[in-house]
């Protein structure tokens, strides 16, 4: 893990970002300067991330949960790739949304450079950029409400659901058949199954002759909603 600190190196912590708000973005930027740390690269999307990385070799990289093309969970999902392919940065997720699923298994290997803050609730620069500084070291920043949800969430059997099965439980709450959400997340029908089958078991949904369980699985899903 790199672990540079500006205030005891002389080179400068090095920070890509990734935000699709412009004001926020070069506000961070300038924010960073000022904190003695160097921004690589500033990008609106996450298109191409692990290479961007490569490329500008980061020390560190912030980005937001909710990114272009379609604004759901491409942010997130690029830190999740981050985490596997380039194991040696840190990841610091920068959003107003708590993606309480996509949370855990960020922090699930427990390998620490990493960190997730709610934009609203950044209560000085000083502390963001001590926050900053301490995920790049290695450590592990949370918000409180962050960590509250996980919590909160670790007592409910969704909790259980990876965030693939999570996807193909909300398409079954639209009502989707498993030939549907295949065409829809472009897999093989046989992997839907898979995904199903995988739901049905950690939601402690046995095969019954009076019970449908695809709706029960619905209604575990509303009931966390």
């Amino acid at each position: 893990m790199n672990s540079i600190d500006p205030a005891t190196h002389d080179a400068p912590l090095r920070v890509l970002l990734v935000e699709d708000s412009v004001l926020l973005r070069e506000g961070l930027v300038r924010l960073f300067d000022e904190a003695g740390y160097l921004t690589v690269g500033a990008f609106e999307d996450a298109r191409g991330l692990v290479d961007r990385v490569r490329a500008a070799k980061p020390d560190i990289v912030i980005l937001d949960v909710r990114l272009p093309p379609t604004f759901r969970d491409e942010g997130i999902r690029g830190a999740l790739e981050l985490r596997r392919q380039t194991p040696g940065v840190a990841v610091l997720v920068l959003s107003q949304y708590v993606e309480t699923v996509y949370a855990r298994e960020l922090l699930a290997d427990a390998r620490g450079g990493v960190g997730y803050l709610l934009k609203d609730r950044v209560s000085s620069l000083a502390e963001f950029t001590e926050s900053v500084r301490r995920v790049t070291a290695g450590g592990t920043v949370l918000d409180p409400l962050v960590a509250g949800r996980l919590l909160a969430a670790a007592r409910h059997p969704l909790a259980t659901l990876t965030p693939r099965e999570r996807e193909v439980l909300d398409l079954i709450a639209e009502g989707r058949s498993n030939a549907s959400i295949a065409e829809r997340l472009t897999v093989g029908t046989g992997a839907v199954e898979k995904h199903v089958s995988s739901i049905f078991v950690k939601l402690g949904l046995t095969e019954s002759p009076s019970d449908h369980r695809r709706v029960l699985a619905v209604l575990a899903l509303l009931q966390d909603v």
